[in-house]
């Protein structure tokens, strides 16, 4: 079992094994290396924007007034396989009684909102159930019994405030009492560990009872992820079926076209089309290869939903000056790139 979780985390992506043609051989097939598509098909995408009361202002792009539609009509094709269609209703009847919980920042909103969207579309006479708090959105599709939830949680780790002011505390991690019991979870944060100044929502960080003013953001986000690590191997049940934890990796932003060889694009502002060939010329971030560390001393085999390579070719699919009320390079619009992360989520689970 150790070599097992071992050889999952830390592999770049998730290998599945694939009957060919002939099916008497098997080949290995990375659904995270391949290339973007154009399909000028109808049936993509999966959901209309007017069709899901569920997009929040700042993703719905067309609804902002983005008139161009070319980014919708781009697949994404790994390269020794195709992937399956997402099937919404099959989705439901394998959660049947069950749950789905996504846990980070904006980024997981970004992928939950998709996911409802994706399933009320495959179903549109189903009955769901919708309850909001500060922390956790639980969406309810009553016919199954399936719960699809997002907890709030930009750090993973705890955000307190105390005497001395807001401490994040690297070392504590309280608010994972929510995911105790939940069948799969998939985790994201590295959105919020650059702020400062006034957008950063702590004064000091909290490590073995020391406080701190400030140290690396990405020394910080390597201890917060080490802490996360040792609560899901205590609490996670190594022995499940499924692949039942998924770590979201990093979604990318695209505030500068030198990275692209565009140097005179100053942002994703006026972009409509992916990046040309199959690699990012900016290469990977750096956060990256601390998830794949971390991952890589884990105990219970954790799927990398190794996003980031695929999602830094789609400069174009970022909400720009239609996300609303400010220029956003960073998140998503929906219908979009979100939609191929569930694409791929489903293809993993299913």
């Amino acid at each position: 079992m150790r070599l097992r979780a071992v050889v999952v985390a830390t592999a770049v992506s998730w290998l599945v094994l694939l009957q060919s043609k002939s099916n008497a051989e098997q080949k290995s097939c990375d659904l995270f290396e391949g290339k973007w598509v154009f399909n000028s098909s109808s049936s993509y995408p999966l959901y209309n924007y007017t069709s899901c009361p569920f997009i929040q202002k700042e993703f719905n792009c067309h609804n902002n007034g983005r008139s161009d539609d070319l980014y919708l009509k781009y697949n994404w094709q790994p390269h020794s396989c195709s992937l399956s269609r997402f099937d919404g209703e099959n989705l439901l009847k394998t959660y049947k009684g069950k749950s789905i919980m996504f846990v980070g920042d904006s980024l997981s909103r970004n992928q939950w909102e998709s996911l409802i969207c994706m399933l009320i579309a495959a179903v549109p006479e189903i009955n769901y159930t919708h309850t909001s708090s500060a922390e956790l959105t639980i969406f309810t599709f009553t016919d199954y019994e399936v719960k699809v939830m997002l907890d709030r949680s930009v750090y993973l780790v705890d955000l307190v405030g105390e005497a001395q002011g807001r401490i994040l505390k690297l070392d504590s991690i309280q608010g994972g009492k929510r995911w105790l019991g939940v069948d799969t979870l998939i985790f994201n944060t590295w959105h919020w560990w650059n702020r400062r100044g006034a957008s950063q929502p702590w004064d000091y960080i909290e490590v073995d009872g020391q406080l701190y003013k400030d140290m690396d953001r990405v020394v910080a986000f390597e201890k917060a992820l080490n802490t996360w690590a040792t609560w899901v191997d205590e609490n996670i049940d190594p022995t499940s079926i499924m692949p039942n934890v998924f770590f979201q990796g990093i979604s990318p932003s695209h505030y500068n076209g030198s990275e692209w060889n565009e140097p005179q694009a100053k942002s994703c502002v006026g972009q409509k089309e992916p990046v040309a060939g199959e690699t990012y010329p900016g290469g990977l971030p750096p956060a990256l290869a601390v998830v794949k560390k971390v991952l890589g001393t884990m105990k219970k085999a954790v799927v990398l939903l190794d996003v980031t390579s695929l999602s830094l070719m789609r400069k174009d699919g970022h909400p720009s000056v239609y996300g609303l009320p400010s220029m956003d390079c960073s998140h998503w619009c929906l219908p979009g790139v979100p939609d191929t992360w569930n694409q791929i989520l489903y293809n993993l689970i299913i």
